[in-house]
């Protein structure tokens, strides 16, 4: 293992004297990949759906689970953006709920680092407002591994570390353990309100996960998908055990250089504040649907 981590080390620095020689700019494709097997599952337990609903919310299930990213990079800061594609004939444009499942997704928006100043900037789309949030970069406490593989022809180092959780990223939360499942279902019987099951009382929200991620010395700038930074190369691969991000192509030095800069569009406000706004919100829609006699989840529509 010490082996590995002196070769580790010995790349970095070639590589980074090669960096101090010129200025480069590099851009990278992520496909990223969330489990939907949970809510899957879920979805094929009701009596009431037929074939063709369920076909459809697997589609769209898809749609909002599986995503291209673009992460455009210097030596300092970098902006991530997903993707845009054209919706296939028949399925129409983004609706206001859609927009929204996406940012809690992971996507929509421009994510701006700066991992000189340890900053990020996001613009998000939530409730038909328009959001800049500004904070500085979380600080992750990696633990680097010996272990190698090679992504796309680079060589690729592990690390990890144990995180809190966003309570506003929806791919956060895990199938509820069978006991507590059991135990709220158990207090719900006595509870006039809640005569039909909440979806979400199947799933709940923990408070840290492991991440895992690779990261290649042969690249040696601390950039990554998302707001993953902080290690000696770029992140390639990342995983937090339910969601994957994966780098499928890398172009270093292209003739044609892409403007690096932060979002400025939206009301600035901090990642703390944000996700207690985006938490009321959704709590007020739960309340407001279990008033109507709904099913006491948050109901939004995907689009049309």
């Amino acid at each position: 293992m010490l082996k590995k981590v002196i070769i580790s080390f010995v790349l970095t620095v070639l590589a980074f004297a090669n960096v101090q020689a010129q200025e480069f700019q590099g851009m990278a494709v992520y496909e990223s990949k969330t489990s939907t097997s949970d809510f899957k599952t879920r979805f094929e337990g009701n009596k009431d759906m037929t074939p063709d609903m369920q076909k459809m919310i697997e589609d769209r299930m898809k749609k909002m689970f599986e995503k291209t990213f673009i992460l455009n990079f210097s030596k300092t800061t970098s902006i991530y953006k997903e993707e845009e594609k054209l919706d296939a004939p028949g399925q129409g444009g983004q609706g206001g709920g859609m927009r929204i499942m996406s940012s809690m997704m992971g996507g929509g928006g421009t994510n701006f680092k700066n991992v000189k100043d340890k900053t990020y900037a996001v613009d998000k789309e939530f409730m038909g407002k328009e959001f800049l949030v500004k904070d500085s970069l979380p600080n992750y406490a990696w633990k680097l591994e010996g272990e190698t593989k090679l992504i796309g022809g680079y060589t690729c180092f592990k690390a990890t570390c144990v995180r809190p959780v966003s309570q506003t990223d929806f791919r956060n939360f895990r199938p509820r353990k069978a006991e507590k499942k059991e135990a709220k279902l158990e207090i719900k019987k006595t509870e006039e309100e809640a005569k039909k099951t909440n979806f979400m009382e199947d799933f709940e929200l923990p408070k840290e996960v492991t991440i895992t991620a690779w990261y290649t010395p042969e690249i040696p700038i601390s950039q990554g998908p998302e707001n993953y930074w902080g290690l000696p190369g770029l992140i390639l691969e990342v995983s937090d055990g339910k969601t994957v991000v994966l780098c499928s192509k890398i172009v270093m030095n292209s003739k044609e250089k892409v403007e690096i800069k932060a979002p400025t569009n939206g009301k600035v406000i901090s990642q703390k504040d944000y996700d207690e706004t985006v938490t009321k919100k959704m709590e007020e829609f739960r309340q407001m649907n279990q008033g109507r006699g709904g099913n006491g989840g948050m109901q939004i529509r995907m689009g049309r």
